[in-house]
């Protein structure tokens, strides 16, 4: 079998869910004596081998500008595989949903998988979350399967555009203390502090973290891991913010450091608001932090409710309320925490979720009908 990836910035460029998402399934079918081509953007690389750790790289250049890098790549990558033998071409992105309309003119066998409900997301506006709506419909119309990472996603897609998909989550990684010096170097010690990793745009709800520590009697200290890479005035505002206890670390991307500030925190805040299994989350649960999460769908699917975490409201007062409850109740915060990893199933295992990729792609070879 040989499969074509397409649509996240590379491997083995790990930054984001999607890099993560592409490095860990393809280093694991290429095991399964599958043949893996993953297509980069070029800007990206120093170097530009042809084979990096057994999986066959492409280098596509890109319009580079904010709105239209990614799909500038991934039309140019999905055009270049229609030429090729892959026997799947596997997208990542509902904003590729209009591409599929290349792979079916070079009748190609192809599988999505379609994240979050991007045209919900408040950093789209106006046209862009015309576009993404209509991406997602064409995802839905032009291509064989559809992966959803949530139950609840699903359902989303069901509601919406009465479309089947599949549902295979996204993974975590057991990383092990390995004792850096990050937390000596931002001035943090061990469980004295609160951790939100994420970039700084409006759907992950930073500002209102940030007003609810503020508000709150935490004497503790709230570490903000992620930015953005570009002149942004929702972030700077949150950046420009002033006090004490508040630390803002910008991008962490030592694998090794970002898993011991998981480890060493006291809770770990979640206020990502749209999308299925969000990687910063499932880490967490692997982490064995204690998690304090926005009540959505979403955030309830991967906690099983109220039995891996606590929620908060979109108001600063529910944040400054619930943080108030775990600093006065360090036992709950401590169960939280030795229970954590045990929602770490085998629904996010990578091996397992690789498995599950393998069997949609058989299936998909073996039949030309669409779910």
């Amino acid at each position: 079998m040989k499969v074509a990836i397409i649509g996240a910035k590379g491997y083995p460029y790990v930054y984001g869910g999607y890099d993560t998402f592409v490095k860990e399934l393809a280093e694991r079918l290429i095991q399964k004596n599958i043949r893996v081509t993953v297509y980069n953007h070029k800007k990206l690389f120093n170097s530009f081998p042809e084979t990096v750790n057994g999986i066959q790289v492409k280098y596509i250049n890109a319009i580079e500008t904010k709105s239209l890098s990614q799909l500038t790549h991934s039309f140019k990558s999905i055009l270049h595989t229609c030429f090729s033998d892959a026997d799947i071409i596997l997208v990542v992105n509902a904003a590729n949903g209009p591409f599929g309309l290349l792979t079916k003119l070079f009748r190609k066998k192809t599988i999505i998988n379609v994240d979050g409900i991007e045209w919900l997301r408040p950093k789209w506006k106006g046209m862009g979350s015309k576009y993404f709506l209509f991406a997602a419909w064409c995802a839905t119309k032009l291509y064989d399967r559809i992966i959803t990472d949530a139950v609840a996603m699903q359902k989303v897609y069901q509601e919406k555009f009465n479309a089947v998909s599949t549902v295979i989550a996204y993974g975590a990684d057991k990383k092990a203390l390995s004792n850096t010096i990050v937390l000596e170097r931002l001035n943090i010690t061990h469980q004295q502090y609160y951790l939100v990793i994420g970039r700084l745009i409006p759907d992950n709800n930073a500002d209102i973290i940030v007003q609810g520590f503020i508000q709150s009697n935490s004497h503790k200290k709230l570490l903000i891991v992620g930015d953005v890479s570009y002149k942004d005035a929702y972030a700077d505002a949150i950046k420009n913010i002033q006090h004490p206890n508040l630390v803002f670390a910008g991008y962490v991307n030592d694998a090794d450091e970002l898993s011991d500030l998981y480890h060493h925190c006291y809770c770990y805040i979640h206020g990502h608001e749209f999308g299925g299994t969000n990687p910063t989350l499932i880490q967490a649960l692997a982490s064995n932090c204690a998690i304090l999460a926005l009540n959505t769908g979403f955030s309830r699917e991967m906690l099983s409710d109220n039995e891996y975490g606590l929620y908060f409201e979109k108001n600063v007062d529910s944040i400054a309320d619930q943080i108030n409850y775990l600093d006065a109740n360090e036992g709950l915060a401590q169960q939280l925490r030795d229970q954590s990893a045990k929602a770490i199933t085998e629904k996010y295992n990578w091996d397992c979720i690789t498995e599950k990729y393998i069997n949609v792609m058989k299936e998909l070879l073996s039949s030309n009908k669409k779910a």
